[in-house]
């Protein structure tokens, strides 16, 4: 599997990875998206499951090799240096283009979105009672969530790990958005912005010679608190991808149901038009992060008038199904090469 693989795919598999890595950190947006849309989905799940008993035998043995080829490692490698690279590079992009164009970004990835539910209804051919009642629960599961009120930011690290647990669901969870998990969770700003931030900082510090942030408790804790949280992700990811590769290959029809569910409900957290709440103290002042940034609370949703900017957004929203349709062209090109 992996040396068949040309330049020309590691290229694409880096930039799927970044486009992972971007939809990651975008509330109500979820990686797996990218993952199942881009053709990669059940590879990337069979891949995570590798990780088990035998490839920590081939690991505490010094077979390097052979543990790397079990674990399909060029693909995940590959695949998350993407991520890494995003969250440095494309994810702080998103962060600007959020806070000036935030109609026209939102309105990308509803496109996205609905791309995403077309594409992967099209060919679905098992439909029967159970899984209308799959899909109809997965509806009602992504629709509630993206009502519901956040909690309040906590960095105890056992729940900072429960943490990183349950939002790299978004990875394996097509139309189940980690991000927005996390700000239901109350630790968005905490583990995908403060504490990326710390380890940015740390690591210009440390390349240009400067250890003085050993002596920043503060900095210190934002990077203990990074550490936990990557530690829960990495048990999440491991841990999601045995149960779906199970469900996936014995109940395949009602979980793919399930999980175009996810990805219908998930248009009520993307929907384009909504103002953005923010959390305030008692006297009405905004709660503001260590940036000074204003804390998201949640989204007001509105129905748009008829202007220029509806039109510009409706614009965006079919850049966002024809991404998604390019995307689906490229995957069918790719498997007819192999």
């Amino acid at each position: 599997m992996q040396s068949t693989r040309t330049f020309k795919d590691r290229v694409f598999l880096v930039l799927k990875g970044l486009g992972m890595g971007a939809a990651n950190k975008v509330p109500g947006v979820s990686g797996g998206v990218v993952a199942f849309v881009a053709g990669f989905y059940e590879e990337f799940i069979y891949s995570l499951q590798k990780f088990n008993g035998k490839a920590f035998k081939l690991l505490i043995n010094g077979r390097f090799q052979s543990f790397f080829r079990y674990i399909n490692g060029r693909f995940i490698g590959l695949l998350f240096f993407g991520m890494i690279i995003s969250y440095f590079s494309v994810s702080k992009l998103l962060d600007y283009l959020i806070i000036h164009y935030e109609l026209y970004v939102w309105s990308v990835f509803f496109g996205m979105i609905m791309g995403s539910i077309y594409y992967i209804s099209k060919d679905f051919e098992g439909w029967c009672p159970k899984a209308f009642v799959s899909l109809s629960i997965g509806i009602i599961i992504g629709i509630s969530i993206s009502f519901l009120d956040p909690a309040r930011e906590n960095d105890n690290l056992f729940f900072v790990f429960f943490c990183g647990m349950i939002s790299v669901s978004g990875m394996t969870l097509p139309g189940f958005s980690g991000s927005f998990i996390l700000i239901l969770m109350g630790n968005y700003v905490l583990l995908l912005v403060d504490s990326v931030n710390a380890l940015y900082d740390t690591i210009f510090d440390v390349f240009t010679g400067d250890f003085s942030f050993l002596d920043n408790a503060e900095r210190v804790r934002m990077l203990q608190v990074l550490s936990i949280f990557t530690i829960g992700s990495v048990a999440g990811l491991v841990t999601f991808s045995h149960i779906l590769n199970y469900v996936l290959k014995h109940y395949r029809t009602i979980t793919l149901s399930l999980l175009m569910g996810f990805i219908i409900g998930s248009l009520g957290v993307v929907w384009p038009w909504k103002r953005t709440l923010y959390q305030t103290n008692t006297d009405g002042s905004f709660i503001l992060d260590s940036s000074g940034e204003k804390i998201i609370e949640n989204y007001q949703r509105f129905l748009p008038k008829l202007d220029g900017d509806t039109f510009l957004a409706i614009g965006f929203i079919i850049v966002g199904i024809l991404i998604v349709l390019a995307l689906e062209w490229y995957g069918q090109k790719t498997r007819k090469i192999k």
